[in-house]
């Protein structure tokens, strides 16, 4: 798995994730995205679109950076979810509790 800061806009710092995340690389994300959150961004656009798979260890620590970042008055969007991802956030629910949009430009316009 990748994960990159691809800038800012509008106040909203843009990330990308690549790959696979599952039990082995969950915690890098969730601990890159943490240092950020403690570095003072609090506005996250999460760019999915180039994540092949998702397990039940990434969408918990999905869970963890939206808990964080609501305890700062902060949100995180997600966006451009291929198929096989969009489907585990549908049956998992997690679409209804984080929002989910179909391009960068929509979750940064929407959020």
């Amino acid at each position: 798995m990748e994960i990159a800061n691809t800038g800012k806009e509008k106040d909203r710092f843009i990330v990308a994730v690549t790959g696979r995340m599952d039990a082995v690389t969950a915690p890098e994300f969730e601990s890159r995205l943490l240092n950020w959150i403690n570095a003072g961004e609090t506005h996250l656009v999460v760019d999915f679109g180039g994540l092949e798979y998702i397990s039940s260890a990434g969408l918990r620590s999905i869970l963890t950076i939206a808990k964080n970042l609501k305890t700062r008055q902060g949100h995180m969007a997600l966006c451009v979810l291929q198929d096989t991802v969009k489907e585990v956030f549908e049956i998992s629910g997690f679409s209804t509790i984080i929002p989910v949009f179909e391009s960068i430009d929509a979750a940064i316009k929407e959020t």
